[in-house]
Protein backbone atom coordinates (compact mmCIF):
# COMPACT_ATOMS: atom_id res chain seq x y z
CA UNK A 1 0.00 0.00 0.00
CA UNK A 2 1.46 3.41 -0.92
CA UNK A 3 2.33 5.86 1.82
CA UNK A 4 -0.01 8.80 1.31
CA UNK A 5 1.40 10.73 4.24
CA UNK A 6 4.99 10.86 3.10
CA UNK A 7 6.31 14.40 3.05
CA UNK A 8 9.08 13.70 0.56
CA UNK A 9 9.29 11.84 -2.71
CA UNK A 10 10.98 8.43 -2.55
CA UNK A 11 14.54 8.30 -3.85
CA UNK A 12 14.98 5.91 -6.81
CA UNK A 13 16.84 2.80 -5.73
CA UNK A 14 16.14 3.48 -2.01
CA UNK A 15 12.36 2.97 -1.98
CA UNK A 16 11.46 -0.55 -0.89
CA UNK A 17 8.42 -0.56 -3.19
CA UNK A 18 10.69 -0.22 -6.20
CA UNK A 19 13.38 -2.76 -5.31
CA UNK A 20 12.27 -5.24 -7.96
CA UNK A 21 11.61 -2.65 -10.64
CA UNK A 22 14.25 -2.12 -13.30
CA UNK A 23 14.67 1.60 -13.79
CA UNK A 24 15.87 2.62 -17.27
CA UNK A 25 19.33 4.15 -17.21
CA UNK A 26 20.70 5.96 -20.21
CA UNK A 27 24.35 5.15 -20.93
CA UNK A 28 26.68 8.07 -20.48
CA UNK A 29 27.90 7.68 -24.06
CA UNK A 30 24.41 8.29 -25.47
CA UNK A 31 24.50 11.89 -26.65
CA UNK A 32 21.23 11.82 -28.64
CA UNK A 33 19.00 14.84 -28.17
CA UNK A 34 15.68 13.84 -26.61
CA UNK A 35 12.57 15.77 -27.61
CA UNK A 36 14.29 18.46 -29.67
CA UNK A 37 12.40 21.76 -29.30
CA UNK A 38 10.43 23.17 -32.21
CA UNK A 39 9.52 26.85 -32.40
CA UNK A 40 6.32 26.28 -34.41
CA UNK A 41 4.53 24.10 -31.83
CA UNK A 42 4.37 23.31 -28.14
CA UNK A 43 6.30 20.16 -27.22
CA UNK A 44 5.51 17.73 -24.45
CA UNK A 45 8.05 17.19 -21.64
CA UNK A 46 8.65 13.63 -22.86
CA UNK A 47 9.51 12.24 -26.28
CA UNK A 48 5.90 12.22 -27.51
CA UNK A 49 4.17 14.80 -29.63
CA UNK A 50 0.52 14.86 -30.59
CA UNK A 51 1.44 15.84 -34.13
CA UNK A 52 0.87 13.17 -36.74
CA UNK A 53 3.01 12.72 -39.78
CA UNK A 54 1.86 14.66 -42.84
CA UNK A 55 1.00 11.48 -44.67
CA UNK A 56 -1.11 9.91 -41.95
CA UNK A 57 -4.37 11.54 -42.96
CA UNK A 58 -4.03 10.44 -46.57
CA UNK A 59 -2.97 6.90 -45.74
CA UNK A 60 -5.52 4.14 -45.26
CA UNK A 61 -6.52 3.64 -41.64
CA UNK A 62 -4.34 6.51 -40.42
CA UNK A 63 -5.02 8.16 -37.10
CA UNK A 64 -6.72 11.53 -36.90
CA UNK A 65 -4.37 14.44 -37.40
CA UNK A 66 -4.06 17.12 -34.76
CA UNK A 67 -2.03 19.68 -36.72
CA UNK A 68 -4.57 20.42 -39.46
CA UNK A 69 -8.33 20.87 -39.39
CA UNK A 70 -8.48 20.53 -43.17
CA UNK A 71 -6.62 17.22 -43.29
CA UNK A 72 -8.91 15.88 -40.56
CA UNK A 73 -11.89 16.97 -42.64
CA UNK A 74 -10.53 15.15 -45.70
CA UNK A 75 -10.07 12.00 -43.66
CA UNK A 76 -13.64 12.19 -42.35
CA UNK A 77 -14.84 12.78 -45.91
CA UNK A 78 -13.12 9.61 -47.05
CA UNK A 79 -14.38 7.54 -44.12
CA UNK A 80 -17.98 8.77 -44.26
CA UNK A 81 -20.40 6.04 -45.37
CA UNK A 82 -21.48 6.34 -48.99
CA UNK A 83 -24.47 8.63 -49.19
CA UNK A 84 -25.68 7.15 -52.49
CA UNK A 85 -25.76 3.60 -51.17
CA UNK A 86 -27.27 4.49 -47.79
CA UNK A 87 -30.05 6.76 -49.04
CA UNK A 88 -31.02 4.54 -51.96
CA UNK A 89 -31.20 1.51 -49.66
CA UNK A 90 -33.20 3.43 -47.08
CA UNK A 91 -35.74 4.75 -49.58
CA UNK A 92 -36.13 1.32 -51.19
CA UNK A 93 -36.81 -0.29 -47.80
CA UNK A 94 -39.28 2.40 -46.75
CA UNK A 95 -41.17 1.96 -49.99
CA UNK A 96 -42.14 -1.55 -48.91
CA UNK A 97 -42.56 -1.12 -45.13
CA UNK A 98 -43.92 2.41 -44.81
CA UNK A 99 -47.45 1.05 -44.36
CA UNK A 100 -46.56 -1.52 -41.71
CA UNK A 101 -44.30 -1.90 -38.71
CA UNK A 102 -43.81 1.83 -38.14
CA UNK A 103 -45.57 4.32 -35.93
CA UNK A 104 -48.07 6.67 -37.50
CA UNK A 105 -45.89 9.79 -37.36
CA UNK A 106 -42.80 8.59 -39.20
CA UNK A 107 -44.92 6.51 -41.61
CA UNK A 108 -46.85 9.62 -42.61
CA UNK A 109 -43.68 11.69 -43.07
CA UNK A 110 -41.98 9.00 -45.15
CA UNK A 111 -45.16 8.47 -47.16
CA UNK A 112 -45.19 12.17 -48.12
CA UNK A 113 -41.49 12.01 -48.97
CA UNK A 114 -41.92 8.99 -51.22
CA UNK A 115 -44.91 10.60 -52.95
CA UNK A 116 -42.54 13.30 -54.26
CA UNK A 117 -40.24 10.82 -56.01
CA UNK A 118 -42.29 9.86 -59.12
CA UNK A 119 -41.20 12.24 -61.90
CA UNK A 120 -41.42 12.67 -65.63
CA UNK A 121 -38.99 14.62 -67.80
CA UNK A 122 -40.55 18.01 -67.06
CA UNK A 123 -40.68 17.42 -63.31
CA UNK A 124 -37.08 16.17 -63.30
CA UNK A 125 -35.87 19.34 -65.06
CA UNK A 126 -37.74 21.53 -62.57
CA UNK A 127 -36.38 19.52 -59.62
CA UNK A 128 -32.80 19.71 -60.94
CA UNK A 129 -33.06 23.46 -61.58
CA UNK A 130 -34.40 24.03 -58.08
CA UNK A 131 -31.63 21.98 -56.50
CA UNK A 132 -29.00 23.90 -58.46
CA UNK A 133 -30.44 27.24 -57.34
CA UNK A 134 -30.69 26.05 -53.73
CA UNK A 135 -27.07 24.84 -53.64
CA UNK A 136 -25.36 28.18 -54.29
CA UNK A 137 -25.94 30.99 -51.81
CA UNK A 138 -23.47 33.38 -53.46
CA UNK A 139 -24.91 33.34 -56.97
CA UNK A 140 -26.00 36.07 -59.32
CA UNK A 141 -24.46 39.10 -61.08
CA UNK A 142 -23.56 40.90 -57.83
CA UNK A 143 -21.40 38.08 -56.52
CA UNK A 144 -19.85 37.52 -59.93
CA UNK A 145 -18.70 41.15 -59.87
CA UNK A 146 -17.39 40.80 -56.32
CA UNK A 147 -15.45 37.64 -57.24
CA UNK A 148 -13.81 39.40 -60.16
CA UNK A 149 -13.03 42.46 -58.05
CA UNK A 150 -11.54 40.34 -55.29
CA UNK A 151 -9.31 38.34 -57.63
CA UNK A 152 -8.10 41.38 -59.55
CA UNK A 153 -7.67 43.81 -56.66
CA UNK A 154 -4.17 44.55 -55.42
CA UNK A 155 -5.42 46.39 -52.33
CA UNK A 156 -5.96 44.47 -49.12
CA UNK A 157 -8.55 46.99 -47.89
CA UNK A 158 -10.87 46.19 -50.80
CA UNK A 159 -10.53 42.45 -50.22
CA UNK A 160 -11.24 42.88 -46.51
CA UNK A 161 -14.37 44.95 -47.18
CA UNK A 162 -15.65 42.41 -49.72
CA UNK A 163 -15.20 39.56 -47.24
CA UNK A 164 -16.89 41.60 -44.51
CA UNK A 165 -19.89 42.20 -46.76
CA UNK A 166 -20.12 38.50 -47.67
CA UNK A 167 -19.99 37.51 -44.02
CA UNK A 168 -22.81 39.86 -43.10
CA UNK A 169 -24.80 38.77 -46.14
CA UNK A 170 -24.42 35.14 -45.04
CA UNK A 171 -25.59 35.94 -41.51
CA UNK A 172 -28.47 38.09 -42.79
CA UNK A 173 -29.79 35.38 -45.10
CA UNK A 174 -29.37 32.81 -42.30
CA UNK A 175 -31.53 34.76 -39.83
CA UNK A 176 -34.25 32.12 -39.60
CA UNK A 177 -31.69 29.36 -39.10
CA UNK A 178 -29.82 31.35 -36.42
CA UNK A 179 -33.06 32.06 -34.57
CA UNK A 180 -33.84 28.35 -34.55
CA UNK A 181 -30.37 27.58 -33.20
CA UNK A 182 -30.82 30.14 -30.40
CA UNK A 183 -34.16 28.67 -29.34
CA UNK A 184 -32.87 25.09 -29.44
CA UNK A 185 -29.73 25.93 -27.48
CA UNK A 186 -31.78 27.72 -24.82
CA UNK A 187 -34.03 24.67 -24.57
CA UNK A 188 -30.99 22.44 -24.06
CA UNK A 189 -29.60 24.83 -21.45
CA UNK A 190 -32.86 24.65 -19.55
CA UNK A 191 -32.38 20.90 -19.21
CA UNK A 192 -28.68 21.16 -18.31
CA UNK A 193 -28.94 23.55 -15.34
CA UNK A 194 -30.82 23.29 -12.01
CA UNK A 195 -34.52 24.13 -11.95
CA UNK A 196 -33.94 27.23 -9.80
CA UNK A 197 -32.10 28.73 -12.78
CA UNK A 198 -34.04 27.03 -15.59
CA UNK A 199 -37.47 28.40 -14.55
CA UNK A 200 -36.55 32.07 -15.21
CA UNK A 201 -34.77 30.92 -18.40
CA UNK A 202 -37.95 29.20 -19.62
CA UNK A 203 -39.93 32.41 -19.22
CA UNK A 204 -37.30 34.36 -21.17
CA UNK A 205 -37.32 31.65 -23.86
CA UNK A 206 -41.04 32.17 -24.46
CA UNK A 207 -40.53 35.93 -24.60
CA UNK A 208 -37.68 35.51 -27.12
CA UNK A 209 -39.79 33.24 -29.30
CA UNK A 210 -42.53 35.88 -29.41
CA UNK A 211 -40.02 38.57 -30.41
CA UNK A 212 -38.73 36.36 -33.23
CA UNK A 213 -42.26 35.81 -34.50
CA UNK A 214 -42.89 39.57 -34.50
CA UNK A 215 -39.64 40.25 -36.37
CA UNK A 216 -38.37 42.49 -33.56
CA UNK A 217 -34.61 41.99 -33.95
CA UNK A 218 -33.70 44.96 -31.74
CA UNK A 219 -35.91 43.72 -28.92
CA UNK A 220 -34.59 40.19 -29.29
CA UNK A 221 -30.98 41.40 -29.14
CA UNK A 222 -31.72 43.45 -26.02
CA UNK A 223 -33.24 40.41 -24.34
CA UNK A 224 -30.42 38.11 -25.48
CA UNK A 225 -27.47 40.34 -24.60
CA UNK A 226 -29.00 41.80 -21.44
CA UNK A 227 -31.30 39.49 -19.53
CA UNK A 228 -30.46 36.02 -20.88
CA UNK A 229 -26.66 36.32 -21.06
CA UNK A 230 -26.66 38.09 -17.69
CA UNK A 231 -28.69 35.29 -16.15
CA UNK A 232 -26.35 32.62 -17.59
CA UNK A 233 -23.25 34.57 -16.49
CA UNK A 234 -24.65 34.76 -12.96
CA UNK A 235 -25.27 31.01 -12.99
CA UNK A 236 -21.70 30.24 -14.12
CA UNK A 237 -20.18 32.66 -11.61
CA UNK A 238 -22.22 31.19 -8.75
CA UNK A 239 -21.94 27.46 -9.50
CA UNK A 240 -18.62 27.30 -11.44
CA UNK A 241 -20.29 24.71 -13.68
CA UNK A 242 -17.71 23.52 -16.22
CA UNK A 243 -19.83 20.77 -17.73
CA UNK A 244 -22.33 20.70 -20.59
CA UNK A 245 -23.75 24.13 -19.76
CA UNK A 246 -20.37 25.78 -20.43
CA UNK A 247 -20.23 24.39 -23.98
CA UNK A 248 -23.85 25.35 -24.63
CA UNK A 249 -23.30 28.89 -23.35
CA UNK A 250 -20.26 29.29 -25.63
CA UNK A 251 -22.29 28.10 -28.61
CA UNK A 252 -25.15 30.39 -27.58
CA UNK A 253 -22.85 33.43 -27.43
CA UNK A 254 -21.52 32.65 -30.91
CA UNK A 255 -25.05 32.50 -32.35
CA UNK A 256 -25.89 35.83 -30.68
CA UNK A 257 -22.84 37.36 -32.36
CA UNK A 258 -24.00 36.07 -35.76
CA UNK A 259 -27.54 37.30 -35.11
CA UNK A 260 -26.24 40.79 -34.31
CA UNK A 261 -23.85 40.77 -37.27
CA UNK A 262 -26.65 39.80 -39.68
CA UNK A 263 -28.90 42.79 -39.08
CA UNK A 264 -30.08 44.81 -42.06
CA UNK A 265 -28.30 47.90 -40.68
CA UNK A 266 -24.95 46.09 -40.53
CA UNK A 267 -25.46 44.71 -44.03
CA UNK A 268 -26.13 48.20 -45.40
CA UNK A 269 -23.10 49.55 -43.57
CA UNK A 270 -20.88 46.91 -45.21
CA UNK A 271 -22.41 47.68 -48.62
CA UNK A 272 -21.81 51.42 -48.23
CA UNK A 273 -18.23 50.57 -47.32
CA UNK A 274 -17.89 48.86 -50.69
CA UNK A 275 -19.26 51.93 -52.46
CA UNK A 276 -16.49 53.93 -50.83
CA UNK A 277 -13.99 52.31 -53.20
CA UNK A 278 -14.11 53.99 -56.61
CA UNK A 279 -13.15 50.82 -58.48
CA UNK A 280 -16.03 48.88 -56.89
CA UNK A 281 -18.46 51.74 -57.29
CA UNK A 282 -17.79 51.79 -61.02
CA UNK A 283 -18.43 48.03 -61.24
CA UNK A 284 -21.67 48.18 -59.21
CA UNK A 285 -23.09 50.98 -61.35
CA UNK A 286 -26.41 52.35 -60.11
CA UNK A 287 -26.99 49.67 -57.49
CA UNK A 288 -28.21 51.38 -54.32
CA UNK A 289 -29.30 50.13 -50.90
CA UNK A 290 -32.97 49.70 -51.85
CA UNK A 291 -32.11 47.77 -55.03
CA UNK A 292 -29.67 45.61 -53.09
CA UNK A 293 -32.28 44.55 -50.51
CA UNK A 294 -34.79 43.86 -53.25
CA UNK A 295 -32.26 41.67 -55.06
CA UNK A 296 -31.35 39.79 -51.88
CA UNK A 297 -34.95 39.08 -50.90
CA UNK A 298 -35.90 37.87 -54.38
CA UNK A 299 -32.79 36.09 -55.63
CA UNK A 300 -32.85 32.51 -56.89
CA UNK A 301 -31.34 31.07 -53.70
CA UNK A 302 -33.98 32.64 -51.45
CA UNK A 303 -36.84 31.51 -53.66
CA UNK A 304 -35.46 27.99 -54.03
CA UNK A 305 -34.93 27.64 -50.27
CA UNK A 306 -38.57 28.47 -49.60
CA UNK A 307 -39.97 26.35 -52.43
CA UNK A 308 -37.76 23.28 -51.91
CA UNK A 309 -40.52 20.98 -50.68
CA UNK A 310 -38.42 17.85 -50.96
CA UNK A 311 -35.62 19.18 -48.72
CA UNK A 312 -38.14 20.45 -46.17
CA UNK A 313 -40.03 17.14 -46.12
CA UNK A 314 -36.78 15.17 -45.88
CA UNK A 315 -35.67 17.32 -42.93
CA UNK A 316 -38.94 16.64 -41.11
CA UNK A 317 -38.65 12.89 -41.72
CA UNK A 318 -35.02 12.85 -40.58
CA UNK A 319 -35.91 14.81 -37.44
CA UNK A 320 -38.56 12.27 -36.44
CA UNK A 321 -36.30 9.33 -37.25
CA UNK A 322 -33.39 10.69 -35.18
CA UNK A 323 -35.75 11.21 -32.24
CA UNK A 324 -36.43 7.47 -32.20
CA UNK A 325 -39.54 7.07 -34.37
CA UNK A 326 -39.41 4.04 -36.61
CA UNK A 327 -36.97 1.99 -34.53
CA UNK A 328 -33.23 1.63 -34.17
CA UNK A 329 -32.56 0.67 -37.81
CA UNK A 330 -34.35 3.74 -39.11
CA UNK A 331 -32.49 5.95 -36.65
CA UNK A 332 -29.10 4.53 -37.65
CA UNK A 333 -29.85 4.89 -41.36
CA UNK A 334 -30.78 8.55 -41.03
CA UNK A 335 -27.81 9.18 -38.73
CA UNK A 336 -25.47 7.98 -41.49
CA UNK A 337 -27.32 10.05 -44.10
CA UNK A 338 -27.17 13.25 -42.02
CA UNK A 339 -23.50 12.65 -41.20
CA UNK A 340 -22.68 12.28 -44.90
CA UNK A 341 -24.67 15.39 -45.80
CA UNK A 342 -22.96 17.49 -43.15
CA UNK A 343 -19.51 16.41 -44.33
CA UNK A 344 -20.39 16.74 -48.02
CA UNK A 345 -21.83 20.23 -47.57
CA UNK A 346 -18.83 21.46 -45.59
CA UNK A 347 -17.60 24.97 -46.27
CA UNK A 348 -14.22 23.48 -47.13
CA UNK A 349 -15.64 21.86 -50.29
CA UNK A 350 -15.19 23.95 -53.48
CA UNK A 351 -17.87 21.87 -55.26
CA UNK A 352 -21.62 21.99 -55.79
CA UNK A 353 -23.42 18.95 -54.37
CA UNK A 354 -26.92 18.00 -55.56
CA UNK A 355 -29.18 15.07 -54.62
CA UNK A 356 -31.59 13.68 -57.22
CA UNK A 357 -33.75 10.83 -55.85
CA UNK A 358 -36.59 9.86 -58.16
CA UNK A 359 -39.00 7.12 -59.19
CA UNK A 360 -38.60 6.81 -62.96
CA UNK A 361 -41.13 4.54 -64.71
CA UNK A 362 -41.60 2.44 -61.58
CA UNK A 363 -37.88 2.07 -60.87
CA UNK A 364 -36.34 3.82 -57.89
CA UNK A 365 -33.23 5.73 -58.92
CA UNK A 366 -31.00 7.74 -56.64
CA UNK A 367 -28.45 10.15 -58.09
CA UNK A 368 -25.76 12.19 -56.41
CA UNK A 369 -24.25 14.95 -58.52
CA UNK A 370 -20.95 16.73 -57.80
CA UNK A 371 -20.12 19.73 -59.98
CA UNK A 372 -16.93 21.79 -60.21
CA UNK A 373 -17.91 24.86 -62.27
CA UNK A 374 -14.34 26.17 -62.25
CA UNK A 375 -12.27 23.08 -63.01
CA UNK A 376 -9.93 25.39 -64.90
CA UNK A 377 -10.07 28.96 -63.63
CA UNK A 378 -9.95 31.31 -66.60
CA UNK A 379 -8.91 34.27 -64.46
CA UNK A 380 -5.55 32.64 -63.89
CA UNK A 381 -5.08 30.19 -66.79
CA UNK A 382 -7.15 31.21 -69.76
CA UNK A 383 -7.33 34.94 -69.25
CA UNK A 384 -11.01 34.86 -70.23
CA UNK A 385 -10.08 34.06 -73.86
CA UNK A 386 -11.50 30.56 -73.91
CA UNK A 387 -14.44 28.69 -72.43
CA UNK A 388 -14.09 27.43 -68.91
CA UNK A 389 -13.91 23.71 -68.16
CA UNK A 390 -16.76 22.23 -66.16
CA UNK A 391 -16.32 18.81 -64.58
CA UNK A 392 -19.00 16.74 -62.88
CA UNK A 393 -19.29 13.37 -61.18
CA UNK A 394 -22.67 11.64 -61.27
CA UNK A 395 -23.23 8.64 -59.02
CA UNK A 396 -26.37 6.71 -59.92
CA UNK A 397 -28.03 3.72 -58.27
CA UNK A 398 -30.75 2.23 -60.49
CA UNK A 399 -33.03 -0.36 -58.96
CA UNK A 400 -32.41 -3.71 -60.65
CA UNK A 401 -29.21 -2.59 -62.43
CA UNK A 402 -26.78 -1.35 -59.78
CA UNK A 403 -24.36 1.53 -59.36
CA UNK A 404 -22.92 3.76 -62.09
CA UNK A 405 -20.16 6.36 -61.91
CA UNK A 406 -20.25 8.97 -64.67
CA UNK A 407 -17.49 11.57 -65.06
CA UNK A 408 -18.10 14.31 -67.61
CA UNK A 409 -15.91 17.21 -68.70
CA UNK A 410 -17.30 20.07 -70.76
CA UNK A 411 -15.61 23.05 -72.43
CA UNK A 412 -17.82 24.99 -74.79
CA UNK A 413 -19.35 22.43 -77.18
CA UNK A 414 -16.76 19.71 -76.48
CA UNK A 415 -17.86 16.93 -74.11
CA UNK A 416 -15.97 13.89 -72.88
CA UNK A 417 -17.47 11.16 -70.70
CA UNK A 418 -16.23 8.18 -68.72
CA UNK A 419 -18.89 5.74 -67.51
CA UNK A 420 -18.16 2.94 -65.03
CA UNK A 421 -21.04 0.48 -65.09
CA UNK A 422 -22.02 -2.80 -63.35
CA UNK A 423 -20.83 -6.11 -64.75
CA UNK A 424 -24.32 -6.89 -66.09
CA UNK A 425 -24.27 -3.74 -68.24
CA UNK A 426 -20.64 -3.93 -69.44
CA UNK A 427 -21.39 -6.23 -72.46
CA UNK A 428 -23.53 -3.43 -73.94
CA UNK A 429 -20.79 -0.80 -73.70
CA UNK A 430 -20.55 -0.23 -77.48
CA UNK A 431 -24.31 0.34 -77.76
CA UNK A 432 -24.20 2.82 -74.82
CA UNK A 433 -21.27 4.71 -76.37
CA UNK A 434 -23.10 5.06 -79.67
CA UNK A 435 -26.34 6.25 -78.04
CA UNK A 436 -24.57 8.79 -75.84
CA UNK A 437 -22.69 10.19 -78.86
CA UNK A 438 -25.96 10.49 -80.76
CA UNK A 439 -27.73 12.24 -77.86
CA UNK A 440 -24.90 14.75 -77.45
CA UNK A 441 -24.76 15.45 -81.20
CA UNK A 442 -28.55 15.92 -81.41
CA UNK A 443 -28.30 18.58 -78.68
CA UNK A 444 -25.61 20.62 -80.42
CA UNK A 445 -22.63 19.20 -78.50
CA UNK A 446 -19.49 17.56 -79.84
CA UNK A 447 -18.44 14.24 -78.20
CA UNK A 448 -14.65 14.15 -78.01
CA UNK A 449 -14.33 10.88 -76.10
CA UNK A 450 -16.96 8.49 -74.74
CA UNK A 451 -15.75 5.46 -72.77
CA UNK A 452 -17.88 2.82 -71.04
CA UNK A 453 -16.02 0.36 -68.83
CA UNK A 454 -16.83 -2.18 -66.15
CA UNK A 455 -16.68 -0.72 -62.65
CA UNK A 456 -13.78 -2.12 -60.65
CA UNK A 457 -14.39 0.10 -57.61
CA UNK A 458 -16.38 3.31 -57.01
CA UNK A 459 -14.61 6.54 -57.86
CA UNK A 460 -13.57 8.84 -55.01
CA UNK A 461 -14.00 12.60 -54.94
CA UNK A 462 -10.27 13.15 -54.63
CA UNK A 463 -9.65 11.16 -57.84
CA UNK A 464 -12.14 13.18 -59.87
CA UNK A 465 -11.59 16.56 -58.18
CA UNK A 466 -7.95 16.78 -57.03
CA UNK A 467 -8.32 20.51 -56.38
CA UNK A 468 -9.90 19.85 -52.97
CA UNK A 469 -6.43 18.78 -51.81
CA UNK A 470 -4.67 21.89 -53.12
CA UNK A 471 -3.62 24.49 -50.59
CA UNK A 472 -5.07 27.39 -52.58
CA UNK A 473 -8.53 25.82 -52.46
CA UNK A 474 -8.58 24.80 -48.80
CA UNK A 475 -8.70 26.20 -45.31
CA UNK A 476 -5.82 24.71 -43.33
CA UNK A 477 -6.07 25.97 -39.77
CA UNK A 478 -3.30 24.65 -37.50
CA UNK A 479 -3.81 24.35 -33.79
Amino acid sequence: MPSLLGVTNPVPGQDTANINRQLPVNPSADHRVQNAPSLDRVSRPDNRTERQDSGDAAGPGGALRYDSNFQTFLQKLRNTPGLSETLSRTLAEFKSIVSSGMDEGIAGEMGQLLSMLPMDEGQLLQFLTQQLANSARFSGPLFTLLREAYSQSQTQNIKTDILQFLKRYSDYTSTEHIEGNLLRTLGQLGKAIPSSYSRPLSAMLQQLQQLFQNGDRAGALKLLQGSILGHLANYTETTHDMGLSRSLISQFALEISRYENGSEENLMQAFNQLLGHESLKARLGNLNAAALMQAIKNNAFTRASVEDNFANQFARAADMALRGSGGAETQEAFRQIIQALLINESVYMPLNHILLPMDWNGKLMFSELWVDPDAEDNMHKGGGKRDNTLRLLLKVDIQGLGFFDIVMGNRGEDVEMLISCPATVAPFSQIIQGELSRILTDNGLRPTGIQVTKMERPLTLSAVFPKIYEGENSVNVKI
